[in-house]
């Protein structure tokens, strides 16, 4: 076998490592879109669907993690090659959990839909919109090496959490008014945090892919704006409560 063979097998095995990756994205990407839809239309059968379809991302990340691991043992790359590999292995496993999170926000809509609608519920497709951008932005930042569009969302993560903060305070202001809304801004609250750690997921491609087209880290620390934690609500009877995050 010639060396240009071996380099052209090579280069083939790089690219199908990438169009897994890049599959795994369109599913996640459609996943989170349908967990969605089916909170907003309170759509149960399609809800269901959903859940069932996380099986598809897990079994193309073992897919993908079991080729990365039979090039590393036969190719034995270095430098940008061995970037790519390692780069494949850690998006696919953040594009997996992102599947598990749109699992999670679509059986939080079955649950939903067993109670009376909310009104508080008409504020997460705002929060599922941007971090349905952010996901489609750093994959295409993956897809072209793009170090700048990396950049980008990885800034973006803080307006998702500035809105996970006031989306936390406005759900605990309604359980606050009213015991009846605490088990509906419940599920909210779930359906909102896996929004959120959605966003952290997408922020870690972004640092993977910046890695990859640049060989290096992001400096800095991660811009955060999620201060849930820190909540302080005021009872009805004047006296301050503090809430830790869901």
């Amino acid at each position: 076998m010639n060396s240009e063979h071996i380099v052209k097998s090579f280069d083939e095995e790089l690219q199908q490592l990438n169009a897994v990756v890049l599959r795994m994205g369109g599913v996640a990407e459609a996943q989170l879109a349908g967990a969605i839809d089916a909170l907003v239309k309170r759509d149960s059968e399609l809800a269901e669907r959903v859940v069932k379809g996380d099986e598809a991302i897990d079994e193309m990340d073992l897919e993908l993690d079991e080729n990365a691991i039979r090039t590393l043992a036969l190719r034995q790359p270095m430098a940008n090659d061995l970037r790519e590999v390692i780069s494949a292995l850690k998006i696919s496993s953040d594009l997996e959990r992102i599947g598990d999170y749109a699992k999670n926000i679509a059986k939080r809509s079955i649950a939903l839909n067993q109670l009376a609608h909310h009104e508080a519920a008409r504020s997460i497709p705002r929060m599922a919109k941007l971090v349905q951008a952010i996901i489609k932005d750093v994959l295409d930042a993956y897809a072209n090496h793009d170090a700048n569009r990396s950049m980008d969302v990885w800034h973006r993560d803080e307006e998702v959490d500035e809105m996970y903060t006031a989306l936390f305070r406005e759900l605990l202001t309604y359980m606050m008014e009213d015991p009846r809304n605490i088990t509906p801004c419940t599920h909210l609250l779930f359906v909102a945090k896996n929004i959120e750690r959605i966003g952290d997921h997408a922020t870690n491609i972004a640092e993977t892919t910046y890695y990859l087209s640049t060989g290096e880290r992001i400096e800095g620390g991660r811009p955060k704006s999620d201060m849930s934690s820190f909540q302080v609500v005021e009872p009805e009877d004047g006296e301050t409560t503090e809430k830790e995050g869901a």
